[in-house]
């Protein structure tokens, strides 16, 4: 076994762990695995960093609850500063194990706390990872429980943080005809 496939192997026993359970599999685990679909899709040359870096997105998430911070927004953005930190000094831990050196741990820790979106290449594909895996796993269960304005909202916002190719693969997507017409709504206004 590869020292990136061992370093991978150990970020999902990680991610195994989560108490969240969603069709037999840890929720987390099953993000993860999506993030790397998606990455295999955008950057199938992508470097061992910004592999582990996809795959660590949400490592250990359900430490630190969102209940624990303030509702609204600036709580929102507390809360996800303090994942970022989280899920990146994981993924430190587990690649120091396997012989990764300070500069590549640096690398997947500053992909993971999502520095440089538009402007490093790197973050910007791990942005592109997460938006395309909320538009394929979450993005229907959520036009359902919020009200349109609000969908409508988040689209854009989502589809503003993407990169074309993203864009081009989301538009590729074989949305549900209630959720392709939100879809396109969100981009007519945009």
């Amino acid at each position: 076994m590869t020292r990136l496939a061992e370093t991978l192997a150990a970020i999902d026993q990680l991610h195994g762990m989560d108490p969240k359970i969603v069709d037999g599999t840890p929720a987390e685990l099953s993000y993860a695995l999506q993030m790397t679909h998606w990455l295999q899709q955008l950057a199938p040359n992508a470097s061992e960093e910004l592999q582990i870096a996809v795959r660590s997105q949400h490592l250990c998430r359900w430490e630190i609850p969102r209940s624990e911070y303030p509702e609204g927004r600036t709580g929102y953005l507390k809360w996800r500063t303090e994942l970022g930190k989280l899920h990146a000094r994981k993924a430190c831990e587990i690649m120091a194990r396997h012989g990764y050196s300070e500069e590549s741990c640096a690398q997947a820790s500053a992909i993971i706390r999502k520095q440089g979106i538009k402007r490093n290449a790197d973050t910007q594909t791990l942005e592109d990872c997460a938006c395309l895996v909320f538009l394929t796993r979450d993005f229907s269960a959520f036009a359902t429980k919020h009200p349109r304005e609000k969908v409508i909202d988040i689209v854009q916002k989502t589809w503003k943080k993407m990169s074309e190719q993203a864009q081009q693969k989301a538009l590729e997507l074989p949305f549900s005809e209630p959720d392709l017409k939100i879809l396109q709504e969100a981009l007519a206004g945009n």
